[in-house]
């Protein structure tokens, strides 16, 4: 066929796209527009799909549904696993109640997944956070009120710095250079603090940011806090913060309502080897299922996940690089003990626990929105914690006596899932960079390359490493594939 014909089916199909696209009206973190503008565009018996998705986590099944929504039909989602959600995964644990082993919480400026829940008429409810934390060191055991203790001026000077660190792009800050030489163990180090405060700030910021201060590059911790409006408390806390909120059914039931949409177009158990022909008209995807022919290709991984992949030709050298340097040490391993009841509550304690030295980073209480049963999520140090779940359950539950009586001791159900082992696909949960990374690198982290358009939490341009950076993301990228079909089919 003459792909100068006007009347051919593919350029139909582009000249409806470009309607679809003219009634976008595209708001601040928003995606396309509701089915109301959604054009019917029939599929063509033909073997080159439109677009092909990578990835069936939240940022690629949020461009999956844009595309459907904006009426295109010919795209097809693979996903190496078994499963959808990504680094979102709920234990079943009877009864319809769940427990996230992954991404769970939302708060206040993180619209794009509300909206999104909203439309696939998910519920949210609060997190339980009131009460008492405990903090133990040795055997040591100290309670505190964390909802009358007043402002931290450390806190309030890294608010004020993040102000000149944009999420979108932190490595165009006017200063960018100069902070990017920081960790920020090294930055709290200068502020003096005493023992105490710099616990509590490390426990905080290496739960954010899956690394120890250390590790993790200033100029990337204030882009964080950039993005949750310039408040570090916004960011990390539970009131009135970026973990107030959970979803009913779980996080991951986010992803199975998208994909239920998708049907046959949503294949699974399907890791992508091999991109052939980025750089021309019509891309290879070598799976394991199969070759597949695609005129635009949406990435929705982890980047440095992109490396299991082989590109042909060899990407340009700054992506390649990105990709390969992109760090993958903080994979996080997450356990959840369920008892009869919340029995910390009566206590005035809500189940939050801090430990200096021992396996356990953090825990909170994860109950249903019922309180039906008692639910405690941990976070916890993979080599310290044996991965034998009897002997893990016991050492956990022996920490859990220690803090909040010895009821921690009658545990029902013990689930133990450490990203680092669950499968190849999840390399790490979130972005720990490091110093000087971003300012080197971080340019070749979103613009497309050939025909492949990057996606995936990490090139959000703001809320970046959460899952309503991902879905953001998702928004972006369909929206970048309709306009490359689009652009494409003017010149057709």
């Amino acid at each position: 066929m003459n792909p100068d014909d006007k009347t051919s089916p593919s350029s139909c199909r582009r000249r409806l796209l470009l309607q679809a696209l003219a009634g976008v009206a595209l708001a601040s973190g928003t995606g396309l527009a509701g089915r109301a503008m959604a054009l019917t565009v029939e599929a063509h018996p033909q073997d080159v799909f439109d677009v092909v998705i990578i990835g069936a986590g939240l940022a690629g099944l949020t461009a999956a549904r844009d595309l459907d929504r904006a009426g295109c039909a010919s795209f097809a989602v693979l996903e190496a696993r078994d499963r959808v959600g990504g680094r979102t995964y709920n234990h079943q644990l009877g009864n319809g109640i769940i427990c996230e082993a992954g991404g769970q919480w939302v708060g206040p400026g993180q619209t794009a997944i509300f909206d999104l829940a909203r439309e696939l008429e998910v519920e949210t409810f609060p997190s339980y956070y009131e009460g008492r934390n405990v903090y133990l060191a040795g055997d040591a055991r100290y309670e505190e009120d964390l909802g009358a203790a007043p402002g931290n001026p450390i806190t309030e000077k890294l608010n004020q710095l993040s102000r000149r660190v944009p999420s979108k792009e932190p490595w165009t800050a006017p200063d960018a250079a100069e902070i990017d030489k920081l960790s920020v163990a090294q930055w709290l180090t200068a502020q003096g603090l005493d023992n105490a405060s710099r616990f509590s700030f490390d426990t905080s910021i290496g739960l954010t940011t899956g690394t120890p201060p250390a590790s993790l590059a200033l100029l990337h911790y204030l882009s964080l806090i950039n993005s949750a409006d310039c408040s570090m408390e916004k960011l990390e806390g539970f009131k009135d913060g970026a973990q107030e909120t959970r979803f009913v059914g779980g996080s991951q039931v986010l992803s199975t309502h998208m994909a239920q949409a998708l049907g046959e177009r949503l294949k699974l158990s399907c890791p992508v080897r091999k991109l052939a022909s980025w750089d021309k008209d019509i891309v290879e995807i070598h799976t394991d299922r199969g070759l597949l022919r695609a005129r635009q290709v949406i990435v929705a991984l982890h980047p440095a996940l992109c490396n299991q992949i082989t590109f042909d030709p060899p990407l340009p050298e700054g992506r390649a690089q990105l990709q390969r340097l992109w760090p993958t040490h903080a994979p996080m391993r997450k356990t959840v003990h369920v008892y009869d009841r919340p029995f910390w509550r009566d206590k005035g304690l809500n189940g939050q626990i801090s430990q200096a030295d021992g396996p356990l980073i953090f825990s909170c209480d994860n109950s249903p929105p019922d309180g039906s049963i008692g639910v405690l999520s941990a976070f916890v140090r993979s080599a310290q914690l044996s991965h034998d779940a009897e002997r893990a359950n016991r050492t956990l539950a022996g920490i859990f006596a220690q803090a909040l009586g010895d009821e921690a001791l009658q545990v029902r159900q013990f689930h133990d899932h450490d990203w680092a082992k669950v499968d190849p696909w999840t390399l790490t949960c979130v972005g720990a960079i490091p110093p000087g990374f971003l300012t080197r690198w971080g340019r070749y982290l979103k613009p497309a390359v050939g025909r492949l358009i990057w996606s995936g939490t990490e090139t959000a341009d703001i809320w970046a490493s959460g899952m309503d950076g991902a879905v953001r993301s998702g928004h972006r990228a369909a929206l970048e594939a309709l306009q490359a079909l689009v652009s494409n089919g003017r010149n057709a």
